[in-house]
């Protein structure tokens, strides 16, 4: 199911900030080049981020799927002096290619790079987070939201990617694990008196939740 019309996008992006160079590069890039390019925030999205980043100006962000670095950029531009982005990708492949954006911005002090598993890493990481992304394995959300609600600051902001999973979620009857995972994720959140929540139509869908 085609959730965003092309046309509606393509109108959103022309009234959004324009991509800097870099970002472009990687949009350009894993666009002509990876496989599973669909997964980039991209450009609406991304300016989202920023702006959002920019209105808490955050000490410390984490995020949990980090793909080609498109969006961690994009989080990054709104850090505080002395702050950090913790970003944590499976794939060393994706990881590299990262690393190697990062390398180019001008806030590549600001970015720390963990290659491997977040539900290992996250546990060794002793911070207070103002913003979590999570845009990583479907399956996982629950164990990763749980995991780090309780280093989450008290209107800390987690945001949660892909909740309406290319439109599976919408269906009478859900198929597919991915589906399954982040229609009960939602229904997670849902339930949680610790949160308050809000669920945009952006994209495949961005689920916003202040912790209480």
């Amino acid at each position: 199911m085609e959730l965003v019309n092309i046309a509606a996008e393509a109108y959103a992006a022309k009234f959004s900030t324009a991509e800097d160079e870099l970002l472009q590069e990687i949009n350009r890039y894993t666009t002509q080049t990876h496989a599973k390019a669909h997964m980039l925030s991209g450009h609406v999205q991304g300016s989202f981020l920023t702006l959002l980043s920019r209105l808490l100006q955050p000490a410390r962000i984490l995020e949990i799927g980090t793909f080609t670095g498109y969006s961690a950029l994009c989080l990054s531009k709104g850090l505080q002096k002395g702050g950090k982005i913790h970003t944590i990708e499976l794939r060393e492949e994706d990881a590299a290619t990262a690393r190697g954006y990062f390398e180019q911005s001008i806030n590549k002090d600001k970015i720390v790079l963990h290659v491997g598993d977040a539900k290992q890493i996250i546990p060794t990481l002793s911070e207070v987070w103002d913003i979590v992304f999570i845009d990583a394995d479907k399956t996982g959300y629950i164990d990763y939201y749980e995991l780090i609600l309780p280093s989450v600051k008290q209107n800390g902001i987690i945001i949660a990617d892909n909740v309406l999973f290319h439109g599976q979620v919408l269906e009478h009857t859900i198929i597919g694990k991915n589906a399954k995972a982040v229609d009960a994720f939602n229904e997670h959140v849902k339930n949680d008196k610790r949160v308050e929540q809000v669920l945009l139509t952006v994209r495949d869908g961005l689920l916003l939740i202040q912790k209480l």
